[in-house]
């Protein structure tokens, strides 16, 4: 054919694009004879047995997969051994015996294969036997090399079954199995809430998230307003002294005790306040609300993936809870913490933490998730639905409590305690404020990006106070019937 491509005829006398194709010379293969039924032995079950290591009836061996190089199939192979790779040739006249390796032949002839002793020699003077993957079931390894693991010798019964042996509270011989390492299951099945206090999801707050007038009030003009009192008494006292006049040293203590009094007043009530100006604030719905909007949103709660059990009365499926322990320190009691003062009560340990949680809105029945979680700043102001006041020296403590004591390794000692606890559980009543946030079709209440304030209240001699993240405010659930969800 007068073509620039090249072509062939085949013996068919078609003609077909292309160069003839070249006819390999394909070497020989010896395909593996079929066993005969074992009724269940495991020792007639040939290159099954060898895989576990396991002695095999008969002498006679076969090979699997092609033969290559080999200029002659005549001769005999001396032995039992069992090879499932290719046997390459090689110069020298000797071979190595490996299982999953190669097996270097001669040419010709009668070749009598024998075990490689080369390499390190143990503290007796033999051949150190080697075997590159891990052991396991307390089997000892053959003579021969391994490039796996070596699975442990199976029962005498000869079923096999799924699954690593090793799997189960028994090991291969039938002995319960040990573990080695950190009892951390051990620790969960103790404490059912110790993978969920340390999940992620799970907000841990501190005492820091608490009202405090204090933190709210600016540092600056608290130290001013100290200065000119101490220069004010400096003033008064000086004068009272030099001219015999009190009337700028009494101004000087008015103010004074006018000033103390707010403080005194906003650090008794100012927790009270803020809820008050909470319950006060206006609900919106979600239904008209603006993406970026700042909203207070009352619904019923829903719990989301991660729900928590209170620490005392172990009140499961709550979105929030609270735990703390108070000591009263007198003249020669022991502190509860470093910043302690005598005749007061002391923070000794403190349990409280937050997840998300889906609210439904009384407004417009749409349901929001409340982004709590995952280290969210939240301000919480839910009421303690348990108090208990425990003396050791005046009476005997529940064994409940001592029991919630010594899980946590807080000694009783003759303190005088106090413990409270509020939870949010499914089906409470809370109100939420925090920012509108949609993002694909899905309605979140966030952190805003900065601190609310609650301005002056000034029929109530309050102060401005901030609030910082997600406001929560929930009443005493215990005394509110709770809506199944």
């Amino acid at each position: 054919m007068g073509s620039r491509f090249p072509s062939h005829q085949l013996s068919n006398g078609l003609y077909v694009s292309g160069r003839p194709e070249q006819l390999k010379e394909r070497a020989p293969t010896m395909s593996s004879v079929a066993m005969p039924y074992t009724g269940g032995d495991i020792k007639r079950s040939g290159e099954l047995g060898k895989m576990f290591d396991i002695p095999v009836d008969g002498s006679k061996s076969r090979k699997s997969g092609p033969i290559t190089g080999a200029p002659s199939r005549t001769g005999s192979f001396g032995g039992a051994a069992s090879h499932s790779g290719p046997i390459m040739p090689n110069a020298a006249a000797r071979a190595a015996y490996t299982t999953s390796g190669v097996v270097s032949s001669g040419g010709t002839g009668s070749v009598s294969l024998k075990k490689s002793n080369s390499g390190p020699l143990n503290k007796h003077g033999e051949p150190v036997k080697k075997s590159s993957g891990p052991q396991s079931g307390g089997v000892t390894p053959s003579g021969r090399q391994n490039s796996g693991p070596i699975p442990p010798v199976l029962p005498t019964t000869g079923l096999i079954t799924s699954g690593p042996i090793s799997s189960g509270p028994l090991n291969s011989s039938g002995a319960p199995r040990k573990v080695s390492g950190p009892l951390e299951s051990m620790g969960s099945m103790k404490n059912p809430g110790y993978a969920v206090i340390h999940n992620q999801a799970v907000t841990v707050l501190s005492q820091d998230d608490d009202f405090s007038f204090r933190k709210n009030f600016p540092k600056l003009i608290l130290w001013s307003l100290i200065l000119l009192f101490v220069m004010g008494f400096i003033a008064g006292g000086f004068i009272l002294g030099a001219v015999h006049n009190a009337i700028l040293l009494i101004v000087v203590v008015v103010l004074f005790g006018a000033v103390a009094s707010f403080f005194t007043w906003n650090t008794c009530f100012g927790r009270r306040a803020i809820m008050a100006y909470i319950a006060r604030y206006p609900d919106a719905e979600l239904r008209n609300a603006k993406n970026g909007q700042f909203v207070k949103i009352s619904g019923v709660v829903t719990c989301g993936n991660v729900p928590l059990e209170s620490s005392f009365q172990r009140v499961p499926r709550c979105v929030y809870t609270s735990t703390s322990l108070y000591e009263y320190r007198g003249w020669d009691s022991k502190a509860a913490n470093p910043t302690h003062r005598r005749f007061s009560w002391g923070l000794r340990s403190l349990e409280r933490r937050a997840v998300d949680f889906y609210i439904s809105d009384f407004q417009s029945g749409l349901r929001a998730l409340v982004k709590t979680g995952y280290g969210a700043r939240v301000t919480p102001y839910v009421d303690d639905s348990l108090v208990i006041d425990a003396n050791p020296g005046a009476e005997e403590l529940s064994p409940d409590f001592v029991k919630w004591l010594g899980e946590r390794n807080l000694s009783s000692d003759d303190r005088i305690m106090r413990m409270k606890e509020g939870y949010i559980k499914e089906g409470s009543t809370v109100s939420v404020m925090g920012v509108v946030q949609r993002n694909d079709n899905v309605l979140m209440i966030v952190p805003p990006p900065e601190p609310i304030t609650t301005g002056c209240q000034w029929a109530k001699c309050i102060f401005p106070a901030s609030l910082e993240g997600i406001v929560l405010r929930c009443e005493d659930t215990s005394k509110n019937d709770v809506i199944p969800v």
